[in-house]
């Protein structure tokens, strides 16, 4: 994303004259500015992250936010979404009935996400946003999983929930599938598109073709 930056900040019309001097302190002020609120979303708690298993922040659209609802209807019990971000999805699991846990290591965004439930009366009984790792937390209290990750890190997730979680348990995949797990259900397409894994049905799939697994 920095290099993305860096191209637009090439790709600027700027005149072919010498700039005046407070033009230039004045732009330069501007753009350090975007930078500096850009890398406070973004990059705190990365480096505690190994690089192969780092996602930026990437907020999901309403409709994601609904076709993983969708997913969802009909369940009920403990949630946990990993990279909760701004806790829009946190915000809307909560809403339907479950026991919400919003995994994010971004320091400013579960801040703003605690707010947000302060502000609209949300008890953390119902929505709790942690400052956690979730590479290194025991998801095995959870029966669903929400994510919307990057496609570099579902293989790596994949292994770690079929390890942790119950047969009963349903993970809900945001735009992103695992690539070697038959999906129960989809909802959505194109960029909003989600995709719903009974890990019980996982496992019996991978038992009957284990190249699946590898």
């Amino acid at each position: 994303m920095e290099d993305s930056i860096e191209v637009i900040l090439q790709d600027q019309v700027l005149p072919s004259s010498r700039p005046h001097p407070v033009f230039s302190a004045c732009t330069g002020a501007l753009l350090a500015g975007l930078y500096g609120v850009w890398s406070l979303f973004v990059l705190p708690g990365f480096r505690k992250i190994p690089w192969k298993l780092k996602v930026p922040y990437l907020p999901s659209s309403k409709e994601q936010t609904l076709n993983a609802m969708k997913l969802l209807e009909g369940r009920t019990g403990r949630l946990a979404d990993l990279g909760s971000g701004d806790g829009r999805l946190v915000f809307a699991a909560s809403s339907a009935g479950f026991q919400c846990t919003g995994f994010e290591i971004n320091s400013i965004l579960v801040a703003l996400a605690r707010s947000r439930a302060r502000w609209t009366g949300v008890p953390s009984t119902r929505a709790a946003f942690v400052k956690s790792d979730f590479w290194k937390t025991d998801l095995s209290a959870y029966n669903n999983v929400t994510a919307f990750l990057a496609p570099g890190v579902m293989e790596a997730l994949a292994e770690k929930l079929l390890a942790e979680l119950p047969d009963g348990a349903r993970v809900v995949a945001c735009r992103f599938p695992f690539p070697r797990w038959p999906h129960q259900a989809s909802a959505g397409a194109g960029l909003d598109q989600t995709f719903a894994y009974d890990i019980g049905a996982v496992r019996s799939h991978l038992r009957r073709v284990p190249s699946a697994a590898c």
